[in-house]
């Protein structure tokens, strides 16, 4: 129909189309072969048929009358390949959505004003500060050689370049690592849309990043600072380019497959543990793969090479000798169940507790969208992942949240059904319009989803376990006004953030929680959580006396006595948790400073 000039597609009709007199439309028809009666009101059915059967019968140019006038607006049919009207639109649509997930994410990492697991500080952070300004805490997992300098580096290039501009003031300190981790974000979140749209079209793309961007765990552990967060947003892009994963591909399946390897090997380099992911994306492409071959030793050994190179060249930089992380990492965490050291759970857990916790309200359309999509590929992989991470004893929520979102495209499966079940079969026929259309099932759905994620993910974010933030900002204005000459920690290991955060080298001291070979032996966390007032009084026997202490409420008053024999006096309390986690409730953090020397 394309190829033909535009009044045939319009009514043969005058008086709708002025500019062309009735003549030239009947020497039209005739030249096509076509009887026409002048008469058009009573033999317009007839003519139409005509019509339409003889431009199907020629698809040919019609020769106009005035041949200027219709070359100008009609020119003549051309083979080559015009450019797609919707290139244009996919790419300013790809940049909206991106804007608007960069914005979301900005005041997401703003909003995170908690303390939720302490690797996000030292384990990245605190490695990053020591890189950048020549002083911050490394833990036992750095001298053992099991953690990789490439994902602490990106952080410490950010402190660099805010040293340089004459920015590294305590409050940037703290929020650049999480707006620069909110820009990585919103990279993840704009693949997880085309990811979307690419398997099931511009509906579900639209439904599931609604569902990324408003799950609560989403939003409370996304834009940290935890390698899992950048881990979850390699998955998300790596995913988006392995050809198994697609029923059919327009893109070049070398070049689309060779990118999906370089961003699974980055991911394995930041966290050898995400090689449980990658192991079942590769074999998955193993399988369907014509070019096995080619697969393996022309793509994944040369790229996985290039990137383990990169990352073993950058260890022995930082480390200083020889580390080959990813063996060590290997020996620890599963050949002697060294994570072990930190707690078990039920092999269960993640079905039961964790991941489902995770999806909170999600779940049921995220089991709905799973069995109506029918794609089993993706699908397996959340079973596959959870599976593989219940046979470790010690389980996190963090492990599995590169999964997440995944579970969450299902989630936008089901509700893009609610608003065009029927489009759903042909991805290529859903629209804009078609996705506006919001039955009353749709509605309520979505009500429901608002109104127990947001209050969730505010609350986790603003609420809850604050103190230990709140605490350090306090401490590093202290720092900066010269009112602080020491610190004695007299909490849980790693229960607040470090220099990192304080952002000024002075004697700091923690209690110490390294594993030991004698497990029989209680490290120094777990002997003062046993008896706070006589390892404090073993502790004061040699110690350089602090000028600040600070300490949880639960301990506080064990330590009344100790605190007052050696002239401590309050001076600020932050509130912390209205519920307790895993120990007795920590209500709020203290703050005791020396009063008389």
């Amino acid at each position: 129909m394309s190829l033909l000039p535009r009044f045939f597609l319009s009514r043969p009709n005058s008086r709708e189309n002025p500019d062309v007199p009735p003549l030239a439309i009947t020497s039209r028809r005739r030249h096509l072969g076509i009887s026409v009666s002048t008469d058009h009101c009573q033999h317009r059915p007839s003519v139409r048929q005509a019509t339409r059967a003889a431009m199907r019968r020629q698809r040919i140019n019609v020769p106009s009358p005035d041949p200027d006038r219709d070359k100008s607006q009609n020119p003549p049919h051309s083979t080559e390949k015009r450019p797609k009207p919707q290139d244009s639109h996919s790419f300013h649509s790809e940049r909206n959505v991106f804007l608007l997930c960069l914005a979301m994410r900005a005041v997401n990492s703003l909003l995170v004003q908690t303390y939720f697991n302490p690797d996000e500080h030292w384990q990245a952070l605190e490695v990053a500060h020591k890189i950048a300004f020549g002083y911050g805490h490394l833990t036992w997992e750095w001298k053992e050689g099991i953690r990789s300098y490439l994902h602490p580096m990106v952080f410490a290039l950010l402190y660099k370049v805010l040293a340089l501009l004459g920015l590294d003031k305590p409050w940037l300190m703290v929020k650049a690592p999480r707006l620069l981790q909110s820009f990585f974000c919103a990279i993840g979140d704009l693949y997880l849309h085309k990811l979307s749209h690419v398997l099931f079209g511009y509906c579900v793309a639209r439904w599931a990043l609604f569902s990324e961007l408003l799950n609560w765990f989403m939003f409370f552990c996304f834009p940290r600072t935890l390698s899992n967060s950048l881990e979850t947003v390699l998955t998300l892009v790596g995913l988006y380019y392995w050809p198994c994963l697609r029923a059919s591909s327009s893109r070049d399946p070398a070049v689309s497959r060779s990118w999906g390897l370089f961003v699974a090997a980055l991911a394995c380099a930041i966290r050898p543990t995400s090689a449980i992911i990658w192991a079942y994306i590769g074999l998955l492409e193993l399988w369907f793969t014509s070019d096995r071959m080619k697969f393996i030793f022309l793509e994944t050994i040369p790229i996985g090479a290039l990137v383990l190179g990169f990352t073993f060249l950058l260890d022995r930089l930082v480390y200083g000798s020889w580390v080959f992380v990813p063996l060590n990492f290997l020996k620890f965490n599963f050949l002697s169940s060294g994570g072990d050291y930190y707690g078990t759970h039920v092999w269960h857990w993640y079905f039961s507790q964790g991941f489902t916790v995770m999806l909170f309200t999600f779940l049921p359309f995220s089991l709905a969208g799973i069995a109506m999509a029918k794609h089993w590929r993706l699908s397996g992989l959340i079973g596959w992942v959870l599976g593989l991470y219940s046979v470790l004893g010690h389980k996190e929520f963090r492990f599995v949240l590169p999964v997440l979102p995944v579970a969450l495209i299902f989630s936008g499966v089901y509700l893009a059904s609610l608003s065009n079940p029927h489009g759903l079969r042909n991805k290529k026929e859903q629209s804009s319009k078609s996705c506006m259309i919001w039955p009353a099932k749709m509605r309520w759905a979505v009500v429901f989803l608002l109104v127990t994620n947001i209050p969730m993910a505010l609350y986790m974010s603003l609420v809850h376990q604050r103190g230990s933030e709140d605490v350090m900002n306090f401490l590093s204005r202290e720092a900066a006004n010269d009112r602080l000459k020491s610190i004695l920690f007299l909490m849980p290991c790693h229960a607040t953030p470090y220099y990192s955060a304080l952002h000024r080298n002075i004697p700091m001291r923690f209690l110490d929680c390294s594993p030991s070979e004698e497990r029989s032996i209680p490290d120094e966390s777990d002997g003062f959580m046993m008896d706070p007032s006589g390892f404090a009084s073993e502790l004061a026997k040699n110690w350089s006396l602090p000028s600040h202490i600070v300490l949880f409420d639960s301990e506080e008053r064990k330590l009344q006595e100790f605190l007052s024999l050696h002239s401590f006096k309050e001076i600020k309390r932050f509130f912390h948790a209205n519920f307790k986690v895993d120990r007795d409730l920590q209500a709020s953090v203290a703050v005791y400073a020396l009063t008389a020397p």
